[in-house]
């Protein structure tokens, strides 16, 4: 009988090696989670409002083999669309959800008469990385976006403000595999929020 257990020991230890082996890893081992209070988010867009500011980055965090960002935009009243403002990112995707405003967005990918973004801009360098402004895009897509809404817009989808109501505040997750723009730590952030605005 002890020969028999010896000799199932000596069979399965292997077995358990090559399981272990086989069994998924984290792409990011030991990584810390990010916490955000509400009231930093609307530090920001008390921030936007006063100063006239648009996008702002709170958090760019390592999750592994891609960056996770966290931003707040605020945008005001839009009669109409403005001159070139389709934007598309060729490695960042979007997601954005809708806090408070409403607006009319159109996405697609087909760009009217594309120009590359400056690698110098800003918004390319700590944003949302290389990528093109059009004049419009041919049959796009037409949401209107009100309080709770989320829309997906993925890395190459050219996407366009062409109405704002009144203003629009969304929360915009920004997901960067190829890791274009540099990270953004709590420590970061205060001192941002704490530092003369930059219009």
């Amino acid at each position: 009988m002890l020969r028999a257990i010896s000799a199932f020991v000596v069979v399965l230890f292997p077995l358990s090696s090559v399981v272990l082996a086989q069994a998924p890893q984290p792409t990011c081992k030991n990584c810390p989670a990010t916490y955000i209070q509400k009231q930093e988010v609307e530090a920001y867009v008390q921030r936007a409002i006063a100063n006239n500011l648009v996008d702002q980055q709170i958090r760019a965090v390592d999750i592994g083999k891609a960056n996770v960002d966290v931003a707040v935009v605020y945008r005001g009243k839009l009669a109409g669309p403005a001159p070139d403002s389709v934007a598309e990112h060729d490695k960042v995707s979007e997601v954005y959800h809708v806090i408070e405003g409403s607006a009319t967005f159109v996405t697609g990918p087909d760009l009217v008469d594309p120009k590359p973004r400056p690698a110098d801009l800003e918004t390319v360098r700590l944003l949302n990385g290389p990528g093109f402004n059009a004049a419009s895009i041919r049959n796009g897509t037409t949401y209107e976006l009100k309080p709770g809404d989320v829309v997906v817009v993925p890395a190459g989808t050219g996407h366009w403000f062409t109405r704002i109501d009144d203003h629009i505040t969304y929360l915009m997750v920004r997901i960067d595999p190829d890791k274009v723009t540099p990270h953004k730590s709590e420590a970061d952030s205060k001192a941002y929020l704490t530092s003369p605005a930059k219009k």
